[in-house]
């Protein structure tokens, strides 16, 4: 890779902020990234080589970041959270058997070999892409915390058993190294939450505020690195040390300084970087001679949200539960272990990215229609439906 490389790389990540610019599209910044990287890649004009090492390197530091930000952004309220939990977690159950069901009979429609990963793909939600929404739209009321529980339940688990959707055949190595990599983030947040209670993580914010030493963001990286390299060595993809290093800052609760600092990172430099790399690497070729993948990715996106609906059965109005069919994680983290590991051939991992786009087109949709904010009388009898900024 050369510095002219890398320009065009972070060029065409500007691709993706110009197609989120209109708040009327509810467009994800990841699309642009994507499009941008299908047009210069294999399938397009070809300026660029995702083979490269330098290039695939810096876009499995930037898959590891990007999913470091994700666990730090899924939502863990503080308010009801032991009847929310139940519920959300129901929800997100009765969810995922609806999808199993799902997969395995598009599994059998398409005559395809991973009815696992299509479950795995229609059980799961966005937390990146549900909480703007949410917020843009001054959300409030006693759908929301179960709301966001049911969110973060999808997240979480469907992060979890990703790994072992893509690669059965090898389900316990995969099975054994996510267990390594999940103790090392508990163990990250046992020592993260001792240190908070000693005040210390706290005086090490001020003196690095004070002093502008940046010192979370370095520990950050330094964690992320070390768990990425165990997960490496334990043969497990870096998706998951990336998340379950965000979980455990979530859940300690991230300064707002750390938050900026990682934002600037993940999303200004190695997300558009790891993006763009992804579509440069989806084979679109295959894609267009196979008709049968594009139904394939049409009906994953339909399946999500027929999925989806089966909380409708619990009272959650249709527009949220749209709004939790939402896909953007998920489906690109197996389009990237697919497409590194070959587990998934041909133009498969561009048909789950067309399913995702549909979710995000549905749930730009149903933003329009969230159920109107609770009266004033009922909000002060609702503290816990509140979303803070």
């Amino acid at each position: 890779m050369t510095f002219e490389t890398l320009a065009l790389i972070c060029a065409i990540g500007l691709l993706g902020p110009l197609l989120a610019v209109p708040s009327t599209w509810r467009i994800p910044v990841v699309v642009g990234e994507l499009l941008g990287g299908l047009a210069v890649g294999a399938s397009g004009a070809g300026w660029l080589d995702p083979g490269d090492e330098t290039f695939s390197f810096l876009a499995e530091l930037g898959f590891a970041m990007t999913m470091f930000v994700v666990g730090t952004r899924v939502p863990i309220p503080e308010h009801g959270l032991k009847s929310a939990l139940a519920v959300g977690a129901g929800r997100a159950a009765l969810v995922g058997v609806a999808a199993a069901v799902g997969g395995i009979v598009l599994a059998d429609v398409f005559d395809a070999s991973h009815p696992a990963v299509f479950a795995v793909l229609m059980a799961s939600s966005s937390a990146a892409l549900a909480m703007p929404v949410l917020e843009d739209e001054g959300f409030e009321g006693p759908h929301l915390v179960p709301l966001l529980t049911q969110i973060a339940v999808a997240d979480v688990v469907c992060i979890l058993v990703l790994p072992l959707a893509i690669a059965p055949d090898r389900a316990a190595e995969a099975a054994l190294g996510s267990v390594i990599v999940v103790a090392a983030g508990v163990v990250l947040f046992l020592v993260l939450r001792a240190l908070e209670a000693r005040g210390i993580w706290e005086a090490v914010h001020e003196e690095s505020k004070e002093r502008r030493f940046a010192i979370e963001l370095r520990i950050s990286l330094i964690v992320l690195t070390a768990v990425a390299a165990l997960a490496v060595a334990t043969h497990v993809t870096v998706m998951l040390a990336g998340f379950v290093c965000g979980l455990a800052i979530a859940a300690v609760g991230p300064p707002r300084r750390l938050a900026r600092q990682l934002f600037a990172l993940a999303d200004g430099f190695l997300g558009p970087v790891f993006f763009v790399w992804l579509g440069a690497s989806l084979d679109l070729s295959a894609l267009v001679d196979e008709p049968g993948l594009i139904a394939l990715g049409v009906c994953l996106g339909l399946g999500a949200i027929v999925t989806h609906l089966v909380v409708r059965l619990t009272g959650l109005p249709v527009p949220l539960t749209v709004l939790t069919a939402g896909q953007v994680g998920v489906p690109v983290a197996a389009a990237t272990i697919g497409t590194q590991t070959g587990e998934l051939e041909g133009g498969l991992p561009a048909a789950l990215i067309l399913g995702a786009l549909i979710t995000v087109a549905a749930v730009s949709v149903a933003a329009r229609f969230l159920p109107a904010p609770p009266t004033a009388t009922g909000a002060e009898n609702d503290a816990t439906g509140r979303l803070d900024p």
